[in-house]
């Protein structure tokens, strides 16, 4: 164990369980990128769900700070020697919020529900023969074929995360939410204290056991310094700084772009910038219902829209975005320009020309406006304006971020509650390759919301599973932007960096993929 973080740990515990009327209680309170109305992060890919599943469950495997994957939850990871057979054996003292030990099944039937919705996992279950629970620790992957799914699988850090759950709360179908919120991870969700549209709360889970290891990213000890967390549901951004500037709340996790000169110049305020990743704007067209099941009126979206005019009309200042040509991060491994030629310019004539050539019949467009992401409010207005011109008909409705991931998630006719496109964001992370990226899987209805069908696609992805070597893995991952482009499986809207504030006394935030609460310290 390293001997600093194991002093930490130490007056962590002495302090925990000195008597209240000794110890103040220690509160941090939040604003987070928007308000929690669904507490299932396997039923959907929002990222705030996706930050709830932080705080209450834990990981097989997590990645630290520099990208690798490293155990969480597992003490002992072996792989044969023909790479075919992996096995996991669970460190000690894992527990559920509930007092039962965490076992092997439990870990196997949570691996089978996050496999079901999710790309990674399922790909990763094409290559999968057998999954059981050996004994009560151990879990046993065989594979019919070497892959590194597994690892990098089950140690993936953005939506859908495979979390830990207790067996009874894994075998709710994933298509339906879960109610029971049992994990095992370092906090407590208080759901009687849960208020939509006013706060969430968790509170430190006492008999949560960290890892020896420093925290690094997503992986390492978890130590929690706080008693408890409190997300309050603040929509107004400038609102939201001046209750960070009056000490009203201590972490603002997405201030907007305009107000961090502002937050800069305060000194009760730290403007922290840990995303090292970044993140994609993302629109997704359906491509069940009409007029997208064309694949040709979507050809006429790359032609209709432009990077700029989103990054300008969101993020504003260009030290936090760039234009990006690029179904993978600028910066990254696979990023590329490939296939993109002409594309994303604003060529109004020649989309009319494409939509005048598939016979679109000016059938409306129903476009699904966040109104209280910040980072995602001025979105859908500008894609209005920009179809507009290149000759669609827009019918834009307003809805809050949490109604619009229920609303994606219907495969129904927009006359009985569907819709046509939405736009999201998506961290760096979660489209670093091919298999990674949500929006590139095509494998039809078992798609994530929109659904695109492409068996040539899932050929390439299947593919890239397998192939170790740098460049042909390249070779492919262009040869996916070529077909991801062809299908129009998801238009990439440019890339963007997002700095978080907290108050001066706030103190070891972590340079996460995500925003965690713990390892932080309120002074």
């Amino acid at each position: 164990m390293n001997f600093r973080f194991a002093a930490v740990v130490a007056a962590a515990i002495a302090a925990a369980t000195l008597p209240a009327a000794v110890r103040a209680e220690i509160v941090l309170r939040a604003v987070m990128s928007s308000d929690l109305k669904i507490i299932d992060p396997i039923w959907t890919t929002a990222y705030v769900v996706r930050d709830h599943g932080y705080m209450i469950y834990d990981t097989l495997f997590a990645m630290d700070d520099k990208g690798e994957i490293q155990p969480q939850m597992v003490g002992q990871y072996t792989v044969s020697d023909d790479q075919l057979l992996h096995t996991l054996v669970l460190r000690d003292g894992l527990e559920w919020h509930d007092g039962n030990p965490v076992t092997a099944e439990d870990c196997v039937a949570s691996i089978r529900r996050w496999a079901t919705k999710d790309a990674v996992g399922q790909t990763l279950m094409t290559f999968v023969t057998e999954l059981s629970a050996k004994d009560a620790k151990t879990i046993e992957i065989k594979l019919k074929a070497p892959t590194s799914l597994v690892r990098t699988g089950l140690g993936k850090p953005s939506s859908n995360v495979p979390f830990m759950m207790p067996k009874r709360v894994a075998k709710t179908d994933p298509n339906k939410q879960l109610d029971d919120t049992t994990g095992s991870g370092p906090f407590i969700f208080k759901r009687s204290e849960w208020k939509p549209g006013d706060k969430v709360v968790y509170v430190k889970n006492t008999k949560y056991k960290p890892r020896s290891e420093p925290a690094s990213g997503l992986a390492g000890g978890k130590l929690v310094n706080v008693d408890r967390v409190e997300w309050l549901a603040i929509s107004d951004a400038q609102q939201a700084v001046n209750a960070l500037k009056s000490g009203e709340i201590d972490y603002i996790e997405r201030p907007l772009h305009d107000l961090l000169p502002l937050l800069a110049k305060d000194p009760n305020v730290k403007v922290l910038n840990t995303d090292r990743y970044g993140a994609q704007y993302a629109l997704r067209p359906n491509h069940l219902i009409k007029p997208f099941d064309n694949p040709k009126i979507r050809e006429a979206l790359w032609y209709a829209f432009n990077q700029q005019d989103f990054l300008d009309a969101t993020i504003g200042n260009a030290d936090y975005y760039k234009t990006c040509l690029s179904f993978y991060p600028c910066g990254t491994s696979f990023a590329s320009e490939t296939g993109m030629n002409g594309l994303l310019t604003s060529n109004a004539k020649r989309a009319r020309e494409l939509l005048a050539a598939a016979g679109y019949d000016g059938t409306a467009v129903l476009l699904l406006h966040s109104t209280d992401v910040t980072r995602l409010t001025n979105m859908a207005p500008i894609a209005k304006q920009l179809m507009e011109k290149a000759g669609f008909k827009v019918d834009m409705q307003s809805i809050d971020w949490q109604s619009v991931v229920s609303r994606r998630a219907r495969k129904n006719a927009v006359e009985q509650g569907g819709w046509n496109i939405f736009i999201t964001t998506i961290n760096a992370v979660d489209i670093l390759d091919p298999v990674m990226n949500p929006y590139l899987a095509s494998n039809g209805e078992s798609a994530s919301a929109g659904w695109p069908n492409d068996p040539e696609m899932e050929k390439l992805r299947a593919k890239f599973a397998i192939v170790t070597n740098p460049v042909e893995q390249k070779a492919l991952a262009d040869a996916v932007q070529e077909e991801g482009i062809k299908s129009t499986s998801y238009i990439p809207l440019g890339q963007f960096f997002q700095p978080l504030a907290v108050s001066k006394n706030i103190a070891d935030v972590l340079a996460a993929q995500t925003p965690v609460f713990w390892n932080l310290r309120k002074q």
